[in-house]
């Protein structure tokens, strides 16, 4: 490990893994806002014991948000985390926290609950040392990262519009690379409407709305395109009620990735321009972009320069890569404000029962965002 790394960071594995512990032991997934409240209120205990000034941002159908500032100004840096899984309660009971072969292992460790145990234990450090950096810090905790980020994202655009950097702390890659291309991702609602009959007696009355569904399936599935970095995954259909009925409803919801806006641009032509094949069938769809691309472009790049300058000067060396996944570091990017995505533990099989994180990894990354958020 490097010898100049701040000392808290690189020594204290052992207070960053009983804090991920705790973490993973109290179940927060997205849909149980009693749940998340609870592990929201653990957080917001250690922050206030790191002398943070906080707030609650309080939901009636989503888990509360939590602030966390130390100083105020345009400027500063923004840490973003979100503290919803996508585990139900009692997946612990099933899979409880673990450690094996040199990884610790259950559910939402890696994805996400190891990087807030990574700030926590950082901000114990600033605390204990009265290292805090010169700018403003804030630190921002959310609880529907996980369902789209739908009562999050305004209040993570305004912060970040606040920010001079935004670090969110997702994941790594498996490899440890940052994250600096993230495609954007939605969902198309595609739904049909034809006219009911008797299967039997009066089949040529009906008009088959899973048989007109089946024809705009195959040409959504058309749209993939691989050299540009766009998926389309016809994931979910439905129709019909009997088998001796003709299906008078039918739909089709259907996910996309692109790495473009212009990609967008064309996926929503495609859903404008549906019109019916069967006559006397109504067919329309329905594009939601819920997190726009965050390209590798040219403000991307020098964030990342930069980040690999300070990174050096511990010893340590960064490496970077993309993904298919979205973050709400994509949220960020799209306002121009500059943004490091992946600054988490480093692990693999997030969002499976083979979720795990390297325990090596936490005091080195707990380094780095140590030197980030003070040499920024």
């Amino acid at each position: 490990m490097p010898n100049n790394s701040p000392d808290f960071a690189m020594q204290n594995t052992a207070l960053i893994r009983s804090i991920l512990e705790e973490l993973v032991n109290i179940e927060s997934p997205s849909t149980d806002k009693a749940a998340v409240d609870r592990l929201g209120g653990r957080i917001l205990q250690e922050l206030e014991a790191c002398g943070g000034e906080t707030r609650i941002f309080r939901k009636e159908h989503a888990g509360n948000h939590l602030r966390a500032q130390w100083g105020h100004g345009p400027g500063g840096c923004l840490v973003v985390c979100h503290m919803d899984t996508v585990f139900d309660l009692g997946t612990l009971a099933q899979r409880p926290f673990r450690e094996a072969q040199g990884n610790l292992y259950g559910p939402g460790v890696l994805d996400m609950k190891s990087g807030i145990a990574l700030l926590l234990g950082v901000l114990h450090w600033f605390k204990q040392t009265g290292t805090w950096p010169e700018r403003p810090l804030t630190a921002l905790f959310t609880s529907d990262e996980e369902t789209g980020s739908l009562t999050s994202r305004s209040l993570i655009e305004a912060e970040a519009r606040q920010a001079g950097v935004v670090f969110c702390l997702e994941p790594a890659l498996a490899s440890g690379a940052l994250k600096t291309a993230r495609k954007g991702t939605g969902e198309i609602d595609l739904r049909v409407k034809g006219a009911a009959a008797h299967a039997g007696v009066d089949h040529e009355k009906g008009r088959n709305a899973i048989e007109e569904l089946a024809h705009h399936v195959l040409s959504a599935q058309r749209l993939t395109d691989y050299p540009q970095g766009t998926t389309v995954n016809v994931g979910v259909i439905g129709g019909g009620t009997r088998t001796n009925v003709v299906p008078e409803d039918a739909y089709a919801l259907i996910d996309f990735r692109v790495a473009s806006i212009g990609e967008v641009e064309r996926l929503k032509a495609w859903a404008e321009s549906r019109v019916p094949i069967l006559e006397g069938t109504r067919v329309s769809a329905n594009l939601d972009l819920n997190r726009p691309p965050m390209p590798r472009d040219d403000t991307m790049q020098r964030t990342y320069e930069k980040a690999s300058s300070i990174a050096g000067g511990i010893g340590l060396r960064l490496s970077e890569g993309s993904t298919g996944g979205g973050s709400d570091a994509n949220f960020v990017a799209a306002l121009g404000v500059p943004v490091l995505d992946g600054l988490g533990a480093v692990g693999d099989g997030a969002h499976s029962e083979r979720e795990y994180v390297r325990i090596d990894s936490l005091s080195e990354r707990a380094a780095l965002l140590a030197a980030l958020l003070r040499e920024w």
